[in-house]
């Protein structure tokens, strides 16, 4: 009597993929990530207000009241390429950091992206005046669109404070996640456990 042996189904077994450096840079390496970015956005923030400490208080020119780097690098600071690199490196931090957030704190993440976005064109303006040897508008010096009716040491004062309010409100929002939220955090960024922000299984 001959014996048949029932076939054996060949199973697939796909590999799990390793998370990317994109992935961990919002997962578990979003806390420390943030943490470097808000270092080079406080120290940017001291540059401004610096600056405006030397005109409004020590009644410097406004030529020479350069922050705290141009008492030592004057001619760095008077570069467009220097303050055009800033703006891009804060539009690209805030959005390679945007996906580690969710729910409220997104959002308010996302409205300091939509801001510095604007803020970004406005030195590229800047730059490519330099670059082309052509200011607009019959300017003596390069001008951005805005700076036409704001000065443009208070001008970037606004732009900085208007793009780190929305910042900070979705960092409270990120560490603080409200109660009904049901979005969950895939990082490790949370101050508090919150039952009620946890996803459904």
């Amino acid at each position: 009597m001959a014996i048949s042996s029932p076939t054996v189904p060949q199973l697939q077994i796909n590999p799990v993929a390793k998370p990317g450096f994109y992935e961990k840079l919002n997962s578990r390496w979003h806390e420390r990530a943030l943490q470097v970015f808000m270092l080079i956005v406080l120290g940017h923030w001291g540059e401004h207000l610096f600056q405006a400490y030397q005109i409004y208080v020590m009644q410097w020119p406004r030529a020479k009241a350069l922050g705290m780097l141009g008492l030592f690098y004057p001619w760095l600071v008077r570069t467009e390429s220097l303050h055009y690199g800033y703006a891009l490196i804060m539009l690209v931090g805030i959005w390679t950091l945007r996906k580690g957030f969710t729910g409220t704190s997104y959002k308010w993440w996302t409205v300091a992206l939509v801001i510095q976005f604007w803020h970004h064109i406005e030195h590229a303006l800047l730059l490519s005046q330099v670059i082309f040897r052509h200011n607009l508008f019959h300017s003596p010096v390069p001008v951005s669109i805005l700076q036409l009716v704001i000065p443009r040491v208070e001008l970037h004062l606004f732009y900085n404070a208007v793009v780190f309010i929305p910042m900070v409100i979705g960092m409270y929002y990120h560490l603080f996640p409200p109660l009904g939220e049901k979005e969950c955090a895939t990082c490790t960024c949370i101050w508090r456990s919150n039952p009620a922000s946890e996803c459904a299984a």
